[in-house]
């Protein structure tokens, strides 16, 4: 909590960021909830003072608290000046980082945190990123006591959590699950911000470093519980464009970091907590079959381009035309945001007696989902910020010491999914049967 040495409880740092506005204004309608604790002591971070003011200025507005910016701290700081950051760090209990593309901008502030025995939050969709920082500060975070916990927002709490919710509701062993996400847009269509496009060219463009990491990490692999994921439970096939019969949509494997945290969340339940580990897939509904085309002429464009540093430059500089309207410099407007909405169907298998093998079939299916609004600017706030509320308010139920973490290994017994319920962020069983 805060004290005379620790003055704010969160610091929102890259407050004037398309994002950090977003994280901002949920930090203030936290702090609003009758619920809550008023006394939430918060502050916004950045280089700029007038821009920090106006992001404040813009949340009383739109929550009708004019006196919003006078109760919120400013701290100027930059991501080029180490000293500025653990100036940072010393005043928060917990740091949220919005600043990225996080392989460039992520790790000086993981740094300062640790080093100040701070935690932080971020909400990073890059595999390499989160994966290089456990390598390099788990340990030392453990040391000072302090939670790192990654991939905070859409990527990846509700695929993460969402798995974890659907383990706790089959009636037996769950031993494999499939989710499914189905991005919903209103009149108004669909757009993302290039920050996310940026961030994902890099990624593609340096895949080799992250299996360069993978392959130097040495591993022992994580053992398969029951019938083996060779295919997947509810499409006709896995690659490149597939149908699923349930949903009515054809799908494609999604790209981002569910899989890769899921799978850390596996493996730190299996490790320490002496679970089960669940296998998992990931995919993203795609429509119909005009959808389809445009979608595999965009991901052509997309795959060609990134592996050339010339064709990356082309993709950064242009994404309007790249994503066929997907991605733009400017963002979605508000009338985009309130007309978008999300929904991740979760299809899962398992085994009613408690020693499943590879020669017995599954016997157990269950099927639950995790709804909520946009995903990138109205549910990762809610997310990060309620990820933090339960870092402050749940700590008796945090893993026993500080680390690096996946929000499934560090929230797994907490009630973060209670707090993501009542946000709008809502989990459900639809079906549960004995096959």
């Amino acid at each position: 909590m805060a004290t005379k040495q620790r003055p704010f409880h969160l610091v929102v740092f890259g407050a004037s960021g398309f994002t950090g506005q977003f994280v901002t204004e949920e930090v203030a309608r936290e702090q609003m909830d009758p619920e809550g604790s008023s006394r939430l002591a918060w502050a916004v971070a950045g280089r700029c003072r007038e821009k920090l003011q106006r992001v404040l200025e813009r949340a009383a507005e739109k929550l009708g608290r004019p006196t919003l910016p006078t109760e919120v701290g400013i701290i100027i700081c930059d991501i080029s000046n180490p000293a500025s950051l653990d100036e940072m760090a010393k005043q928060a209990t917990i740091v949220l980082n919005c600043v990225g593309p996080y392989r460039f901008y992520g790790e000086p502030v993981v740094k300062a945190c640790v080093e100040n025995g701070t935690s932080c939050i971020d909400i990073s969709g890059e595999p390499h990123f989160l994966e290089l920082m456990y390598w390099k500060y788990h340990e030392k975070a453990a040391e000072k006591g302090v939670y790192i916990i990654g991939s905070s927002g859409f990527d990846s709490i509700p695929a993460d959590m969402g798995v974890i919710y659907t383990s706790s509701k089959i009636n037996g062993t769950l031993t494999a699950v499939e989710s499914f996400l189905t991005i919903n847009s209103g009149p108004e269509g669909l757009c993302i911000h290039d920050g996310t496009w940026k961030s994902a060219i890099y990624g593609f463009g340096n895949q080799n470093q992250l299996k360069k990491l993978r392959e130097q990490s040495n591993l022992k692999p994580v053992p398969i519980v029951g019938t083996k994921l060779k295919r997947s439970l509810c499409v006709s096939c896995r690659w490149p464009v597939s149908y699923c019969r349930e949903l009515s949509s054809y799908s494609i494997p999604f790209m981002g970091a569910d899989v890769s945290v899921v799978k850390r969340t596996q493996r730190y339940l299996h490790e320490n907590l002496e679970q089960l580990p669940v296998q998992y897939a990931a995919y993203v509904t795609v429509g119909g079959f005009a959808s389809v085309m445009k979608l595999m002429f965009a991901g052509l464009f997309f795959l060609l381009f990134v592996k050339f540093g010339i064709g990356r430059q082309l993709l950064i500089k242009f994404p309007w035309l790249f994503s066929f309207g997907y991605f733009s410099k400017q963002g979605p407007t508000q009338k985009q945001l309130d007309g978008t909405s999300f929904t991740m169907t979760f299809f899962g298998q398992g085994y009613s007696h408690s020693t499943p093998t590879e020669n017995n079939k599954p016997n157990i299916r269950v099927c639950t989902q995790v709804k909520g609004p946009e995903a990138g600017y109205i549910a990762t706030p809610i997310a990060m910020v309620q990820a933090a509320m339960t870092l402050l308010n749940d700590a008796s139920n945090l893993p026993t010491v500080g680390g690096v973490f996946t929000p499934g290994a560090a929230f797994c017994r907490t009630k973060l999914i209670d707090r993501l319920n009542k946000r709008g962020i809502e989990f459900s069983v639809i079906s549960s049967s004995e096959v």
